[in-house]
């Protein structure tokens, strides 16, 4: 129990409403951060309605099912019968709700600037249902000062006082699809309130469901937070990968350095190189950071070359197959290739962002025939194109002049795919790590 005699009266009840389990939750946008944080929720003794204007969603969860691989319909069912979770494609259900998290996409537009668009029409369709001891809280990823110059003038529109009739704060989503190790419940969650009151109710919302809050001074601090995490691997990742180009030119093995680097116990963290950045934070939230201080006079040197060299990936990878098929005496063009692996990373059905559909767009408009198999991602459609997943992966790399290693899903035979296939491309040394070493069939980043 906190010591919550120095807070409004609004607050007190409730942080009590929240500790009694006698609160009710609900969460704006019911993907991968909404639905598992919901089930979080609801599974602490909380009662929690989900909003989703997709209604295939509102219809899975009213049958208990899930949509999302790392929540399964398992958990969803019994929250479903008990009560504790139900989810509407209206916002006025919010009006009976003592919190609310918004957890809705932050895309970038096609000019690179922040598209904030979800994040408003959010907030004022949950306008009409805010009243006086509510607590919102923004997950969704964005640059520092959204929450205090975005939401704040829309909640006291209406006459109601931030910090004293209602609470604001940021707490930075923190989800990384297909884990098991670290899950919503047990990653540390970063709270920043628009004041001490603001974050005591928003800790108070997630301290149920949550093994440990990390309190932060601001919520400015909270939204810096999450940039500095999805940065730093960004960064990385683009220096790594920068390695695997120049250990190419100097014709030495980019893994085998890599590995042999990890066994220095200090001073180095490993990081992989691969065909480009995939999902939504990792190639988007730098850039958020970047956009902002364009805005103050400040270039983001290091995260501007960052993005420039991770966005390069996939032609570098597209350069590298066609040099591979001119080895062997095949032209790229009218070359019959089969992507294995289009999602962004391995084990999941997210396509947000992934390295593969440029690669194939690529590879497309190079004149190449391109097939795909993926066992979590059915068809695909981006920018024009639609392709399905082969429904034999052995036969259609026997098929294919070569196969490319995008995404290295672990349900994969490679050795059985290296018996198969006549060449390979591993952007991923996938087959490496699965015991297969054939250089004269199998080329890696």
């Amino acid at each position: 129990m906190m010591d919550t005699e120095s807070l409004p009266p609004a607050a007190r009840e409730l942080i009590r409403r929240f500790e009694s389990r006698q609160a009710r939750v609900g969460v704006i946008g019911l993907g991968y951060v909404g639905l598992p944080l919901a089930v979080a929720l609801a599974k602490a003794g909380l009662q929690v309605t989900g909003v989703d204007l997709d209604a295939s969603k509102v219809q899975a969860l009213t049958r208990g099912e899930s949509y999302i691989e790392d929540v399964p319909s398992a958990e969803i069912a019994p929250l479903v019968r008990a009560g504790r979770l139900s989810a509407s494609t209206s916002f006025d259900v919010l009006g009976a709700m003592d919190g609310v998290s918004i957890c809705v996409p932050t895309p970038l537009r096609k000019t690179g600037d922040p598209d904030l668009s979800f994040i408003l029409s959010a907030m004022q369709a949950l306008r009409p249902s805010l009243h006086h001891g509510m607590v919102v809280i923004l997950e969704s990823t964005t640059y520092p000062g959204t929450t205090r110059e975005m939401l704040l003038p829309e909640m006291e529109s209406g006459g109601l006082k931030v910090g004293t009739d209602v609470f604001l704060a940021f707490s930075p989503e923190r989800v990384d699809p297909g884990r098991k190790d670290w899950t919503t419940e047990n990653t540390p969650k970063v709270i920043g309130g628009i004041t001490a009151a603001c974050s005591a109710a928003a800790a108070a919302m997630y301290a149920p469901a949550m093994k440990a809050i990390v309190p932060v001074s601001t919520a400015e601090v909270a939204e810096m937070t999450k940039l500095l995490e999805n940065t730093f691997r960004a960064v990385n990742i683009a220096l790594v990968n920068e390695m695997a180009l120049m250990c190419e030119r100097l014709g030495v093995d980019v893994w085998e350095v890599i590995q042999a680097a990890s066994t220095k116990p200090f001073g180095f963290m490993r990081f992989t190189p691969g065909p480009g950045l995939g999902g939504h934070c990792i190639p988007i939230d730098p850039l958020y950071l970047s956009w902002k201080l364009k805005s103050l006079k400040y270039n983001a040197r290091m995260i501007d070359l960052a993005s420039e060299i991770n966005t390069n990936m996939p032609r570098y990878v597209v350069q590298r197959i066609q040099d591979l098929l001119n080895e062997h005496g095949k032209a790229l063009h009218g070359a019959r290739l089969l992507v294995l692996g289009v999602a962004y990373k391995p084990d999941v059905s997210d396509l947000r962002e992934s390295p593969a559909l440029d690669v194939i767009g690529l590879l497309r408009s190079k004149g190449a025939t391109v097939e795909y198999y993926d066992p979590y991602v059915a068809s695909l459609e981006h920018e024009g194109w639609e392709l399905t997943s082969v429904p034999d992966l052995m036969a259609a790399a026997r098929a294919a002049d070569c196969v490319v290693v995008v995404t290295d899903h672990t349900a994969i035979d490679y050795a059985a795919l290296a018996r198969q296939a006549v060449l390979i491309f591993d952007s991923r040394n996938a087959l490496a790590a699965a015991g297969v070493h054939d250089p004269n069939k199998v080329k890696t980043l």
